[in-house]
């Protein structure tokens, strides 16, 4: 990314990447799968819990990324590299279709609030793509303004999340169980793409490779 110049395309690069790593389309299925047996109050505030760990997640990564950079000495290239290996795991699962029964975690007790925390705000809501694309960006931000406008953005996002996540059930209402796999599956096809980017984005980088460029 190139913030010496922010225009239109660096902004919409950039929210389409933060839509994708922290927007509700990967937790939305993991997140009623898993909330499923609480009432409406209890998933409304997993959902608030959730966004709100992981908008503060993403915001202190942002502010601490370049700096964790130069300490454990690693480059963007190794976080592009790591980021596309864990996502592609979460997106071949996703690709794969349902595997297990529906809830056959039923009689497990579950805290709502640990729940919240791991899987649903780490590494579902703000998931791979996002960790590696706010790292690399807080490394990369050249000017306040530029910094801004990722903040800026993180929250936006986190807005979405909040108003999707807090009416939750009321959204649930509107999904077909069919469309919402068909959707799962396509999406995590299109996810192991992005895997297999940042990989190879990452590998040229770090010099390892020589990646082809894209017309």
């Amino acid at each position: 990314m190139d913030f010496t110049v922010i225009d239109a395309a660096l902004v919409g690069k950039l929210l389409l990447l933060l839509l994708i790593g922290l927007g509700p389309k990967i937790a939305l299925v993991p997140f009623l799968e898993k909330t499923h047996a609480f009432d409406t109050e209890t998933k409304v505030r997993i959902g608030r819990k959730m966004v709100l760990i992981a908008v503060v997640t993403a915001l202190i990564l942002f502010a601490t990324g370049a700096l964790l950079m130069r300490l454990l000495h690693i480059t963007g290239g190794a976080v592009a590299v790591a980021g596309g290996i864990i996502l592609a795991l979460i997106a071949i699962k996703m690709a794969s279709g349902p595997t297990e029964k529906p809830h056959d975690d039923i009689a497990a007790p579950v805290d709502p609030d640990k729940l919240a925390v791991f899987p649903l705000a780490v590494p579902y809501l703000l998931n791979p793509v996002g960790i590696t694309v706010i790292i690399i960006a807080s490394g990369e931000v050249v000017s306040i303004a530029s910094a801004i406008l990722v903040t800026a953005l993180i929250l936006i996002v986190g807005a979405f999340d909040y108003l999707v996540f807090t009416n939750i059930d009321k959204l649930a209402k509107r999904m077909k169980p069919v469309t919402m796999i068909v959707s799962e599956v396509v999406f995590g096809i299109l996810l192991t793409a992005v895997a297999v980017q940042l990989i190879v984005a990452g590998l040229g980088n770090l010099g390892i490779i020589t990646p082809t460029a894209v017309h």
